[in-house]
Parts: structure tokens; sequence; C-alpha cells
């Protein structure tokens, strides 16, 4: 059997699970997840490596009508995945019917001429009549490669999946070494996993308007501290975040504290502090500061 090595952009509305897939393609959690729509940010890729082949998994930014400068470069981040893939995962929540925001991402794939395979996932949560119509209704919308049921939480189907993508990569190299399991580095992971805590505990307006950065880090001998700036755009979202005499950020700062010490294997302290940037999701050089345009070409 040839080796194969290719990689595969996994997209789809926020909040068709495509974290989740991510993290159970890769069976340990390198993305982010929360109920909270456009949660993936950055094209995180995941890196699967086996013996037949190494899958390179780009979990893309969910593909929505932006509103700031913040959700366009989100949008331009996940069409240059797809751009760049050998194969293209459309992930969609079954339960949800086929919608305007599908129809925006049928019209991307259209235009790629690549294999695309829909990964229908949430398939545990309708009775079957309904599953199947809704199945139909995805048959007629485009001409898939394949079509996979999945449930991404519940781990059903995964391996299934996998034996799909490998006949739509192609053969090649390894393009990453064995043991590596995402191209983002260390601080990345853990500036989103406070921001997964900030998600699971703050209040609509927040979540969309933060941006956690590394300040700092020292290290003991058996312990590590890192300095952490979380960048919000509004006074009140500052008092929301800090909460009542500190009670939310003492919250946040200790679920990500209790993680990353798991994750780390050592004791950790986090020190977070909170800065208003007004309206920075609209400047184009503070999302480039944070880290969140990873392409310097022009926006399309």
């Amino acid at each position: 059997m040839e080796y194969k090595s290719g990689f595969i952009a996994i997209v789809g509305r926020p909040n068709a699970g495509k974290s989740t897939l991510l993290n159970a393609l890769l069976g340990e959690k390198i993305a982010i997840m929360s109920d909270k729509p456009n949660t993936t940010r950055n094209n995180i890729s995941g890196i699967l490596t086996r013996e037949e082949a190494q899958y390179i998994f780009v979990d893309t930014p969910g593909i929505h009508k932006p509103q700031q400068q913040l959700g366009r470069v989100l949008n331009k981040n996940a069409y240059t995945a797809m751009e760049d893939c050998d194969c293209i995962g459309w992930i969609i929540d079954v339960t949800q019917s086929f919608g305007s925001g599908d129809e925006f991402i049928l019209n991307r794939i259209q235009a790629l001429h690549k294999p695309v395979i829909l990964i229908v996932n949430k398939v545990d949560r309708l009775p079957k009549e309904k599953l199947m119509k809704r199945l139909l209704h995805w048959q007629s919308v485009y001409d898939f490669n394949e079509i996979v049921p999945i449930s991404a939480l519940r781990n059903n189907n995964i391996e299934e999946l996998l034996k799909v993508f490998y006949q739509y990569i192609p053969e090649g190299p390894m393009y990453f070494p064995e043991e590596m399991k995402s191209d983002h580095d260390l601080n990345f992971q853990i500036c989103e996993i406070v921001r997964e805590k900030i998600l699971f505990k703050t209040r609509e307006e927040v979540p969309h308007s933060i941006a956690v950065l590394m300040e700092k880090k020292e290290q003991f001998e058996d312990s590590v501290k890192f300095y952490m700036m979380i960048v919000v755009d509004r006074d009140s979202q500052k008092g929301i975040l800090i909460g009542k005499q500190g009670k939310m950020i003492s919250s946040i700062r200790l679920d990500a504290q209790k993680e990353l010490s798991k994750k780390l294997n050592q004791k950790v302290e986090l020190e977070l502090y909170v800065r208003v940037e007004k309206n920075w999701r609209n400047h184009e050089q503070k999302i480039k500061e944070f880290g969140l345009d990873e392409l310097n070409d022009e926006l399309g």
C-alpha cells in the first residue's frame, strides 16, 4: 500500500461541530470547543500520522456573513484553507435545515472543483425518518464524492471517515514529524484554553470581542507562571469579565489553571489582566497584532 499524505480542510457553518470533529479524529484536544459561533478563529492544523498516511486537517473558522473586519478576515482564512487543500470535508449539523449559510459555502465549493466529502454530524439526534429526508435533500444539493454520517461528540463512525479521506488524498511524504499533533505552538494553545474558559463563563456580548495574548512566562523548578492579557473592545465588557469583586476573572483563572496543569504535567499559575482596545475588531493592524490574520495578502 502506497504512503499518502494530504491536507483536508474541515469547513462548515459556525457551530456545525468542526472543532469537536478535529479533536475526535486526533484522539485528543487540539481545538477549543464551545457552543458559541465563531469559537475557532485561526486555521488550526491537526496532524494525524498513521502507518498508511499522514492526514493534515485544517480546522477553519465558521464561514458566515461578516459584521466586522475580523469576520472578513476569518472568512478569508477559511477560503484560503479550501483553496490550498487536497480534499474538503464539509461538516453539517443535520438537526439544522439547509440555510443561506450553506448556500454561501456551496457557491465557494462549486468554484473549486475539489473532492468534497459531506460529513453529516449529530445523526444520533434525529429520528430515522427525519434523518433520511434531510439526507435526500442534501444529496440533491450537490454531487458529493461521499456522504458519511457521524456523531463527533460520541466518536461514532470516525474510523470510517478516515478510510474515506484516505481515498481522496494523494501519494506523498510525511510533511510533519510523527509525534507532532498541531502546527500551532504551545503559547497559542495556552491562550486558546484561557479563551475557551471565557467563552463558557461570560454573557453573549463578551466572547466575540476578546483576544488573549501571552505577555510573559516564568519557569520555576516545579511550576510555571504565565502572565496573560485579555483584550476587550468596550469598558462594559471589562466589567463583566472581571465580575463583582473579581469573582468572574478568578473563576476563569482557576478553571484554566486546572486544565493547563494537566496538559503541561506541572503546577501552573496564571496572572490575567484585562485591557480595553476600543473597536479592535475593525482595525486591520490590531487583528494582525493579535495573531488572527495569518495571511498578509489583500482581503478578497
